[in-house]
C-alpha cells in the first residue's frame, strides 16, 4: 500500500502536547473513482470547518482513476493537512477503507463521510460538538429524525431499498441499534478510543452498522441532515453491493455462539433431504440398505458442509486449507453416527430409558458436541508453538496487524 501526503499547514496544538487537543477532528473520506468530486468536497470543507476546530482530511483511496493526483493538487489550496492513503488492494471494500482510515487518524474524533458531496461538511462541527456535550462515543447524522431528509436518494427504488435495509438491520439488532434511527448512514463521528479495530470485519459499504454492532458504543447521539444529490459521477450502489450487505448482515447475526448453534441445527435439518433422496435412489438400484445408509449419509454431509462454509463460517475459512476443512468436517459428521448408537444403547440398557426419549436425548447430545467440535477443530485458527493463533494461506496485506498499518501511515505522514 502506498501512502502520500500533502500538508500545507500543521494542526495547532501546544508543543508539549502528545495528542491533539480535545475536539480535534480527522475527516476520513473513502473514495473509489471520485476525481470529479474531490475539489468541490475540499472547497466545502474549507468553507465549513471553522479555524478554531483543528482538522485534517484523510482520503483512503481504492481508485483506478486519477483521484489521488487530483486530491494532491486540490490540497495545495487547503488551510489544513490533506493526506492520501492509496490502497493497492481494496480489502473489505469501503468499510475496510474506513477502518484503515480510523487506524491512521491522529485526532480524538473521526468523522466519516462520502466523497461525492452528498454529506454536507457544514455538519462536521455540530457532530463533534454534540459528541462532546453528550459525552457520546458515536454521533450519527440521520436522515430519519426531525429536520433530516433523504432527498438525495435517486428514485423510488433506492428509497425503498434504503428503508428496507434500515428495517431489516434494526429488526435483527434491536438492542445494539437502539438510539440509531439511520444505521445505513455513511456520515457519522466516532471517538477513536471507542473503536476496537481487531474485532471489526468490514464487508462492503455499511461500516456504521459494523461499528455499532461489534464495537457497541455506550452512548450514541444523533444530528439530522439532508442527504444531497451527487455533485458528479454515478452512484456505487449496485446489486452486487446489495448482496454483500446481506452477507454482512448474516455474518454479524451469526457472530454469537447461540445464533451459530441455531443456524448449525437448521442447516443440519436440511441435510435430511439429500440424504433421503440418495438412500431412495441407492436402495431402488438394488444396493443393500446398510451400505446405502453409509453412502447416502455422505450426500447429507456434503450438503451441510457447503451450506456451513457459505453461510455460517465464511469469515473463518482462511484459517485452514479447504481440503483440511473438508476432511475434518466429514470425519466429525460420520463420528456423530458412531457415537449416537452406543449412547442410545447405554440409555436404554443400564439406565432403562424408553427408546424414543433415549434417541431424542442422544440426538441433542451429539448435536451439541458436533457443533462445538466443528467450531473448535475445523474453523478456529491453528496454534503455533508460541500458543498464538495463526492462519493458513493469508494474503500479505491481510496478515499485517492493525498496529503496523497505523504506524506505517503515521510514519509516512511525518516524513513529508
Amino acid at each position: 500500500m502506498s501512502q502520500e501526503s500533502t500538508a500545507p499547514g500543521e494542526l495547532e496544538a501546544p508543543a508539549t502536547a502528545s495528542v491533539p487537543e480535545p475536539g480535534a477532528v480527522t475527516i476520513v473520506v473513502p473514495t473509489f473513482n471520485e476525481s470529479a468530486n474531490v475539489r468541490q468536497l475540499l472547497r466545502l470543507i474549507t468553507e465549513s470547518v471553522p479555524a478554531r476546530l483543528p482538522c485534517e482530511v484523510l482520503f483512503v483511496d481504492d481508485s483506478t482513476d486519477d483521484t489521488p493526483d487530483v486530491v494532491r493538487e486540490a490540497a495545495r489550496d487547503c488551510p489544513f493537512p490533506v493526506t492520501v492513503l492509496h490502497r493497492q488492494e481494496a480489502v473489505g471494500g469501503l468499510g475496510g477503507a474506513v477502518v484503515e482510515g480510523i487506524g491512521a487518524a491522529s485526532s480524538d474524533w473521526v468523522v466519516v463521510m462520502d466523497g461525492d458531496c452528498q454529506h454536507p461538511p457544514s455538519l462536521v462541527p455540530e457532530l463533534v460538538a454534540t459528541g462532546e456535550r453528550a459525552q457520546a462515543q458515536l454521533v450519527v447524522a440521520s436522515r430519519y429524525i426531525e429536520g433530516g431528509s433523504r432527498a438525495g436518494l435517486a428514485g423510488g427504488y433506492r428509497v425503498a431499498v434504503s428503508r428496507g435495509a434500515t428495517w431489516l438491520a434494526k429488526s435483527l439488532f434491536p438492542r445494539r441499534l437502539r438510539g440509531i434511527s439511520d444505521p445505513m448512514s455513511g456520515f457519522f463521528a466516532v471517538r477513536r478510543s471507542a473503536v476496537t479495530a481487531d474485532v471489526l470485519k468490514p464487508l462492503g459499504y455499511k461500516i456504521l452498522l459494523e461499528l455499532a454492532v461489534r464495537s457497541r458504543p455506550r452512548t450514541v447521539g444523533e444530528v439530522p441532515f439532508v442527504f444531497r444529490d451527487r455533485f458528479a459521477g454515478e452512484s456505487k450502489s449496485t446489486a452486487r453491493e446489495g448482496l454483500r450487505f446481506l452477507r454482512h448482515l448474516a455474518g454479524l447475526r451469526m457472530a454469537s455462539s447461540p445464533a451459530r448453534m441455531i443456524a448449525f441445527g437448521l442447516i443440519g435439518l436440511t441435510g435430511f433431504v439429500p440424504n433421503l433422496l440418495a438412500l431412495w435412489a441407492l436402495t431402488g438400484a438394488g444396493l443393500h440398505y446398510l451400505p446405502a445408509e453409509i453412502v447416502a449419509n455422505q450426500f447429507g454431509v456434503a450438503w451441510n458442509f457447503l451450506l456451513i462454509e457459505t453461510l455460517l463460517f465464511r469469515e473463518r475459512r482462511r484459517h485452514r486449507h479447504w481440503a483440511d476443512r473438508t476432511a475434518r468436517f466429514a470425519l466429525l459428521a460420520n463420528a456423530d453416527l458412531l457415537l449416537r448408537l452406543p449412547l442410545i444403547a447405554l440409555l436404554v440398557g443400564p439406565f432403562g430409558t424408553a427408546v424414543l426419549p433415549a434417541t431424542a436425548l442422544a440426538l441433542v447430545t451429539t448435536f451439541v458436541l458436533r457443533f462445538a467440535a466443528t467450531e473448535a477443530l475445523v474453523y478456529l485458527p491453528r496454534k503455533d508453538r508460541t500458543g498464538k493463533g495463526r492462519t493458513a494461506r493469508r494474503r500479505p496485506q491481510e496478515s499485517r496487524t492493525e498496529e503496523s498499518r497505523t504506524e506505517e501511515s503515521r510514519t509516512a505522514r511525518s516524513a513529508v
